[in-house]
């Protein structure tokens, strides 16, 4: 069974580097953990699945969820892969928190894909991607 994904605005952040930053400060332990007020109720299903971030209305990164766990005040840690992975940009609305995201809905990543774009230079492959033109 393909695991179920989420997608949640990366507040704050105006683009991948800024993104890739924030989640390098955050890192402890191997894994990058991140709250929420509420666990998801289908949180079974989000793990090994992805958090879709998105960065000025397009989901432009994945992260693997690795796991739930409770945290200060009764809230829930996300733990996240430390991998920041570039997706092939995909135009999404910014919502509070994170909506559940299924799998056949979810933009691909970019190694593998067959219109040789893994052979652009990482820098510009991602600022193509955020502005959605590849």
């Amino acid at each position: 069974m393909t695991s179920l994904n989420i997608s949640k605005v990366a507040v704050g952040c105006a683009s991948f580097d800024a993104l890739k930053r924030r989640q390098e400060l955050r890192l402890t332990g191997g894994v990058v953990p991140i709250t929420t007020r509420f666990k998801p109720k289908r949180a079974d299903e989000l793990v090994g699945g992805s958090i879709y971030w998105i960065i000025k209305h397009r989901i432009t990164a994945r992260q693997t969820i690795l796991g739930f766990a409770e945290g200060e005040d009764r809230r829930t840690v996300i733990a996240l892969d430390p991998k920041l992975v570039p997706v092939k940009a995909r135009p999404k609305r910014a919502h509070q928190g994170w909506r559940y995201l299924d799998p056949a809905d979810a933009p691909l990543d970019f190694d593998g894909d067959d219109e040789g774009l893994a052979a652009l230079p990482p820098a510009l492959a991602i600022k193509l991607s955020a502005l959605a033109l590849i």
